[in-house]
């Protein structure tokens, strides 16, 4: 794994975009991996180092997350600023076309980028996300992103963290600490915090209701997996059944006994991921 960044631009100026990079860093098949609301890059660790092998991986931290710089006002974190950043990242990997893989605010990104005249995306991997989001799961993230909440130690964090991410699922000690190794950062008194922005959640201060993109859905063209956990509530099972006789007639896979949403860092969870990507080559 290799760490880069590069910079974006917004209404405020200039800001750093950190990324990490699998793989040959001369091969043309670029895999770009987005994660959700209040993740990071590191997420998909597991998922890259499988991919590696076929492709060249970039695992970027979006704007105020992880590495990445934090943007200057609240309401400059939102969808252009996040696919202006995307697309910058996509030229300055040289790649004509690309494949996506994105866990739900990743999965909307990528939506919106597919969806768009001339998209380089060549295949989308849509990780329990649609164009319909109902208010109460909105409502429920609601509830802690953006919290500002700090740690004595490690194993409290990976307490919460366990608490506020039930639904990503069962998975291993060992998972659960890797996720939380890369969400928390010292501050200057020395305390542990989440490594995001708290401002990431100003959309979530205005007025809250259910989110219609099936307008975007329906303007995609290329070949789409999309994955559900089985109790998810930000991806309704009616929702999904849709998005597969609408749009691109997604590819469906659901894992029973995740939430929202699965992370993609098991066997049974990577190798269907890798079987689309390489399928008809």
């Amino acid at each position: 794994m290799r760490e880069h960044s590069f910079f974006g631009l917004g209404p405020s100026g200039f800001h750093r975009i950190h990324y990490y990079e699998w793989g040959d860093p001369d091969n043309d098949s670029v895999v770009l991996c987005v994660h959700g609301l209040t993740r990071n890059g590191r997420d998909f660790d597991a998922l890259a180092k499988s991919l590696s092998g076929r492709f060249r991986v970039l695992c970027p931290d979006v704007a105020g997350r992880g590495k990445s710089s934090w943007l200057a006002q609240g309401q400059e974190y939102a969808y252009p600023q996040y696919c202006a950043d995307m697309g910058a990242l996509i030229a300055r990997s040289g790649a004509h076309s690309i494949d996506w893989i994105g866990t739900s605010m990743g999965g909307i990104i990528g939506m919106l980028m597919a969806a768009q005249n001339g998209s380089p995306i060549r295949r989308m991997v849509v990780n329990d996300v649609g164009p319909f989001i109902p208010k109460a799961a909105l409502e429920r993230i609601g509830t802690y992103v953006g919290k500002d909440i700090s740690f004595v130690s490690i194993d409290e964090a990976e307490t919460y963290l366990r608490f506020v991410s039930a639904g990503f699922g069962p998975l291993s000690d060992e998972q659960w600490r890797h996720l939380v190794e890369h969400s928390v950062t010292h501050d200057a008194e020395g305390k542990l915090r989440l490594i995001y922005d708290p401002s990431i959640a100003h959309a979530f201060s205005e007025s809250i209701e259910d989110v219609d993109l099936w307008d975007v859905w329906d303007r995609i063209t290329c070949p789409t997996m999309l994955i559900r956990g089985g109790g998810s509530d930000l991806l309704l099972a009616e929702t999904a059944d849709e998005m597969t006789r609408r749009g691109p007639n997604a590819h469906f896979i659901e894992f029973p006994g995740v939430g929202h949403a699965p992370m993609l860092m098991s066997q049974d969870q990577i190798e269907p991921i890798h079987d689309f990507l390489l399928a008809n080559e």
